[in-house]
């Protein structure tokens, strides 16, 4: 498997995509209208023709039959361009001596604070290919990508998790709230979001502080939390870094985590070496490898060693990166190991 930057041929297999995630994913709607857009312009912006609040960095995940079977991305600035919405999770505290009351009252705060930050999105992997490697190579490629051109992206990285909804897509946070000021059902307004029509939200969402204590007790109880599903991608983001700093989806709620960028660890750990080729060995750890090439990137996941300042690599993976002995490569490994040679 490799991931690469989407091209326009991928368009019919990132359609089959689109249709088959499922409520949640409102940055990859089963639209092939916005999809070839998206497309076009993720190609655009692989070439370096577009500005940091436009920027769409697209991959896919290919099989060496060629064929694509995941997606993820990686926006560059949100919110530049368009508003960014979020719930700040707070408290507003009611106190009197007199009565001997205190109460410490869980508020929603509508926010725009996460504006500016690169995000991690449209993340999703075809069910029959999640074991192995893949679901991890294909959420941290991106990182890998950031860490050879920090530049591009922002200071911090964001990423919003799909929060908690039932078998036919309905969120108790969005029956408790936000029916009540849209007027539909929640799959619409999550693919309005996804198409680009984000004008509604700030025509109709309430601008004042919201109680929690008024929302039902499903909903109270969802606020900052996961779908099951969307479960493997918070702990494997959480282990690079991330982590919850009370922002929430003013839809379904589910937490929004964020980590400095230098911070992440496929950030900080990551190094330049030179690529040779052999046999890692059968207790080589997997790394993630990339060709440190930008519109032809290319980034896979195999078992691989340190060698004085090389990282040997069996063939296959020199072939599927379309690299030579002597190229460089950006490493890092794909869990937390040490990395013990001298970083660039």
């Amino acid at each position: 498997m490799i991931v690469r930057p989407v091209r326009s041929s991928d368009l019919p297999a990132l359609i089959e995509l689109a249709r088959s995630t499922g409520p949640g994913l409102t940055t990859l709607p089963a639209n092939e209208e916005r999809l070839a857009h998206r497309v076009a312009w993720a190609e655009k912006t692989f070439r370096g023709e577009a500005e940091r609040g436009d920027t769409d960095y697209l991959f896919v995940l290919e099989n060496d039959a060629g064929e694509v079977v995941g997606i993820s991305a990686i926006a560059g600035a949100v919110g530049q361009r368009e508003p960014w919405y979020n719930y700040r999770v707070g408290l507003t505290v009611s106190a009197s001596r007199e009565l001997k009351i205190y109460r410490e009252i869980p508020t929603l705060f509508l926010a725009n604070d996460l504006t500016g930050n690169s995000e991690l999105c449209s993340l999703f992997l075809r069910s029959e290919h999640r074991g192995g490697l893949n679901g991890r190579l294909l959420a941290k490629a991106r990182l890998l990508f950031i860490a050879e051109f920090p530049e591009l992206f922002g200071q911090k990285i964001i990423a919003e998790m799909r929060g908690m909804s039932d078998d036919q897509g309905r969120s108790p946070f969005w029956e408790s709230l936000g029916r009540h000021f849209f007027k539909m059902e929640f799959s619409q307004a999550d693919y309005l979001t996804g198409v680009g029509n984000r004008a509604f939200i700030a025509e109709l969402m309430p601008k004042f502080p919201l109680y929690a204590c008024f929302l039902s007790e499903a909903a109270r109880a969802v606020i900052g939390r996961v779908h099951p599903a969307t479960e493997p991608a918070l702990t494997m983001l959480k282990a690079e870094g991330f982590s919850y700093q009370g922002y929430v989806d003013i839809f379904d709620a589910g937490p929004a985590i964020e980590c400095e960028t230098l911070k992440i660890r496929a950030v900080h750990d990551s190094q330049a070496l030179i690529l040779a080729i052999g046999t890692p060995g059968d207790d080589a750890p997997a790394y993630l490898i990339h060709n440190r090439k930008r519109e032809d990137c290319r980034i896979t996941a195999a078992p691989a060693r340190l060698a004085a300042g090389t990282l040997v690599v069996d063939p296959l993976t020199a072939r599927r990166l379309r690299l030579s002995v002597g190229d460089q490569v950006r490493a890092v490994p794909l869990a937390g190991q040490t990395v013990r040679e001298v970083k660039k």
